[in-house]
C-alpha cells in the first residue's frame, strides 16, 4: 500500500514537472515568436521607408535633370530666337511693306515654333510626366530635347506591344536612362548614344549603349563607375537586373532586364521572397 501511494506521488510530480516544462516551453517559444515577429515588422516598416526615400530621391533626381535641361534649351534655343525676333522686327521700319511682311511672317513663324517648344517643356516640368505620358513618350520628349542641341545623337528602338510597367518602375527606368545619358556626355565623351525597350509576354528589356572611351572594371570608384553602381542598386529597388559591359575604347553598355508581370511591394520586395 505503502508502494503504491509513493508510485502515485512520484507519477504526480512527474506529471507537474512535464506540466511545468511544457509551459515553460510554450510560453519560450511565444516569446521568440512574438521577438522575431516583431523584428520582421520593424524590418519590413524599415524597408518601406528606404524604398520610399529611394523613389523620393529619384522623383527629385528627374525633375532636378530635366530642369537643367530645360535652362540649357531655355538659353541655347528658346532666348536665341526671341532676340532674333526682336532684332528682325526691329529692322521693319524702313523697310518697303512687302519685305516688311514677309520679316513679320517670318518672326510670325519663329514665334510660332517658340511657343510649340515652351508647350513641350512645360510637360516635362515634373516627374509626373511618367504617369502622364508613360515611359516610352517622356523618353522621345527628353530625345528630342538633347538631339537638337547638337551634343549627342541619340537612338531610340522599341519592340514589342508595349504596356504599362507601373508608374515607380518607368520612374527608376526613366532616370537609370537619365543618368546612363549624362556618364556619357560628361565622362564617356561619346557621340552616338543608343536605347532598346523590348517588350515581350516574358520579359522587359532596356538596353543602354554609347560609343564612348569606356572603362575597366578597377575604375569602379571613379564618378563613372559610381554612377553606374547606383544604377545597379536602383534598377535592384523594383527588382531588376542591370548589367554592365565595357572597356576602353569599346564604349559602355547597360542592359536592364525584369519581370513586368511580377507583382511589387511598396518596400520593393516580391510577394513571394524569402522573410
Amino acid at each position: 500500500m505503502f508502494q503504491a501511494d509513493q508510485d502515485y506521488v512520484l507519477i504526480i510530480i512527474a506529471g507537474t514537472i512535464m506540466l511545468l516544462l511544457l509551459g515553460i516551453f510554450i510560453i519560450s517559444f511565444l516569446f521568440f515568436y512574438q521577438k522575431k515577429r516583431t523584428i520582421h515588422i520593424t524590418e519590413q516598416e524599415h524597408m518601406k521607408a528606404v524604398f520610399s526615400q529611394e523613389i523620393l530621391t529619384t522623383q527629385i533626381e528627374v525633375q532636378e535633370q530635366t530642369l537643367n535641361y530645360i535652362s540649357q534649351e531655355l538659353h541655347d534655343n528658346i532666348g536665341q530666337v526671341l532676340s532674333f525676333v526682336k532684332l528682325n522686327l526691329g529692322t521693319t521700319a524702313s523697310m518697303a511693306e512687302d519685305k516688311k511682311q514677309r520679316k513679320i511672317d517670318e518672326s510670325r513663324d519663329l514665334l510660332a515654333q517658340v511657343i510649340t517648344d515652351l508647350r513641350n517643356l512645360s510637360k516635362s516640368l515634373s516627374f509626373q510626366q511618367i504617369s502622364q505620358f508613360g515611359l516610352v513618350r517622356s523618353m522621345n520628349l527628353e530625345i528630342d530635347r538633347v538631339n537638337k542641341s547638337g551634343l549627342i545623337k541619340i537612338n531610340l528602338q522599341v519592340s514589342g506591344d508595349q504596356y504599362s510597367l507601373g508608374e515607380q518602375r518607368e520612374l527608376v527606368l526613366f532616370r537609370i536612362f537619365q543618368e546612363a545619358l549624362n556618364n556619357a556626355l560628361k565622362y564617356a565623351h561619346a557621340r552616338n548614344f543608343s536605347i532598346s525597350l523590348i517588350y515581350d509576354e516574358e520579359s522587359f528589356n532596356l538596353t543602354l549603349a554609347d560609343d564612348g572611351i569606356g572603362f575597366t572594371t578597377d575604375t569602379a570608384n571613379t564618378k563613372n563607375g559610381a554612377g553606374l553602381k547606383n544604377m545597379e542598386s536602383r534598377a535592384a529597388l523594383i527588382g531588376a537586373v542591370a548589367t554592365l559591359e565595357t572597356a576602353p575604347g569599346q564604349g559602355c553598355i547597360i542592359k536592364v532586364k525584369l519581370d513586368p508581370f511580377k507583382q511589387l511591394n511598396i518596400d520593393g520586395t516580391h510577394p513571394n521572397s524569402a522573410g
